[in-house]
């Protein structure tokens, strides 16, 4: 089967190609601009990557050209070899705890849900509606980011507020990047030879989360209500304390719109740095000495370090793996280090040998980083949500 997953944004759509059950990636690409002027989209085949110029009023163009790319570069012959769309849908509340056909009733829901991701959902489904149109015999399967954390348990996932606002107004912990650590939950699973296997997975980008897998069921996670809680990531701030927000806006002014700016766009390590985002512009400001780039990174490895042994204990030391994942956990390698020597006292050490052999720019991007007399083995896996997304779609059509 061919799948095509696509995660649409309002003015973009990143897609894969996949062929399952083989698991071959046949093509992605990337259009941006949808909408807007100087419109582009990028094709990558084989890790040749090729850009295009082209303007393009709304998602239907892009879909229009996805699938001319498609034809041209003799991935199908016929658009009937397109047996399933795979959505990401970022959004799904406590409605949905798995992936879904989506059907008239989940575009409402999704819709109706639209306050709780008001930059993503309508979005998403702008996407869904334009595949809807371009390729209505194609079933189409929603995959939402939430989903794998709603086996949390009332405890995880309550907000110590009134009862209220979660009864009447939904607040409460979603948790996000759910694609990525039922990933990591089923590849570990396979690696390990157990169905029920409880992992620390630290999801560790520009966005960051860690979750913690109880009996292969997401028990509790670092992001909450919105992706701005737990851990310090490239803009976002991650946990702070509430009372900083009306004190802010006392002694500034600003609005409340340009605290939640600065609190998800202008924050995190850009905010403590002063420049920058990316986590490798802070180690080479590092090399060269600079004090806020080692700070930044000292209180980027001391949350997630506060976050581990914190799962370490709510799974009462029964953990069968930690795993690194997502673009800075799975390249950063001192700093994958500083982070497991931080946790010695829990009795886990690091191999500094097998450690510093793993990358994804290096020829082995994968494999136990942990010494053989630690007490918990540590693991470095690529994560792979497309491939999950296609993976459901699939199970879900077959």
């Amino acid at each position: 089967m061919k799948i095509l997953t696509v995660n649409a944004g309002s003015s973009s759509l990143k897609f894969n190609m996949i062929e399952l059950p083989e698991q071959v990636e046949l093509i992605s690409g990337n259009f941006e601009k949808i909408g807007l002027s100087g419109g582009i989209y990028s094709i990558k085949i084989n890790g040749a990557k090729t850009k295009k110029e082209a303007d393009m009023r709304d998602h239907k163009d892009a879909i229009e050209l996805l699938i001319k790319e498609l034809f041209d570069n003799h991935i199908i012959e016929s658009l009937d070899e397109i047996d399933g769309i795979g959505h990401r849908l970022v959004h799904g509340g406590d409605k949905y705890a798995s992936s879904v056909i989506i059907d008239d009733d989940v575009i409402h829901t999704v819709g109706e849900l639209a306050s709780l991701a008001p930059l993503h959902n309508p979005a998403n489904i702008l996407g869904v509606e334009a595949f809807k149109e371009a390729l209505p015999n194609v079933p189409m399967v929603g995959v939402f980011d939430t989903a794998f954390h709603q086996t949390m348990e009332e405890e995880q996932y309550l907000y110590s507020v009134p009862l209220s606002w979660y009864k009447d107004y939904q607040i409460r912990k979603y948790g996000f990047h759910g694609t990525s650590h039922k990933y990591i939950t089923k590849v570990m699973q396979e690696k390990l030879g157990k169905e029920n296997i409880n992992l620390i997975s630290c999801h560790i980008g520009s966005g960051a989360s860690i979750c913690a897998i109880k009996n292969g069921k997401s028990f509790d996670t670092t992001m909450g209500f919105t992706p701005n809680a737990g851990l310090i990531m490239g803009t976002r701030s991650g946990d702070i304390d509430y009372s900083v927000i009306p004190y802010y806006i006392e002694k500034t002014g600003a609005s409340l719109n340009e605290v939640d700016t600065i609190l998800n766009k202008k924050s995190g390590l850009l905010g403590l740095s002063g420049q920058f985002s990316d986590h490798r512009d802070i180690e080479t400001a590092m090399a060269e000495g600079d004090h806020v780039a080692i700070l930044a990174n000292n209180m980027y490895i001391n949350r997630i370090v506060d976050y581990i042994a914190k799962y370490y204990v709510e799974l009462n030391g029964e953990v069968d793996a930690i795993v690194f994942t997502a673009g800075l956990g799975e390249n950063a390698r001192e700093f994958r280090e500083e982070i497991i020597n931080k946790l010695s006292s829990l009795g886990i050490q690091i191999d500094h040998e097998k450690n510093m052999q793993i990358a994804s720019y290096l020829d082995l991007n994968e494999g136990i980083i942990s010494s053989p007399d630690s007490k918990v083995a540590v693991y470095v896996e690529p994560t792979n949500e497309e491939l999950m997304i296609a993976l459901d779609t699939y199970d879900l059509i077959k």
